[in-house]
């Protein structure tokens, strides 16, 4: 697991809840091999990622990619952003729009339900906490 450095405006406490969310994400979906979540201008928050993946890269590739779906989309008159999926030989990635301007990236296995994972990781983006809030997960 990852624990990345956490930016200034964000506190390890709100960091620490996010990461016990992503790893209750990955008992729920085993098919999931890494989450993270990354701000919207690609910082990374919280995450549960391989020892190869470097989380400052994956959060500001992740956030690119964000941008320029919901420019896409927006051309195309699809309306608001909900998702991304990329699909490789190795599996899948889903990125997911948050409260508070955060986003959840998911990656998932090959084998992986993609329906379940949708679904799963719809959820979790709609429960993650806010940066301000004092609740624990």
């Amino acid at each position: 697991m990852t624990v990345p450095n956490t930016p200034p405006h964000i506190g390890a406490a709100h960091a620490s809840r996010l990461r016990s969310v992503l790893r209750g994400l990955h008992v729920a979906q085993p098919d999931i091999e890494a989450s993270a979540v990354i701000s919207s201008d690609g910082l990374i928050v919280a995450s549960v990622l391989g020892p190869g993946t470097d989380g400052d890269r994956y959060a500001a590739m992740c956030a690119a990619l964000l941008a320029l779906s919901e420019r896409a989309s927006k051309e195309a008159q699809r309306g608001e952003l909900q998702m991304v999926l990329v699909q490789g030989d190795q599996g899948a990635m889903l990125l997911v729009r948050a409260p508070d301007d955060q986003v959840l990236a998911v990656a998932a296995s090959p084998r992986a339900n993609l329906g379940m994972i949708f679904n799963q990781t719809r959820k979790t983006a709609a429960s993650l906490p806010s940066p301000g809030s004092a609740a624990g997960v």
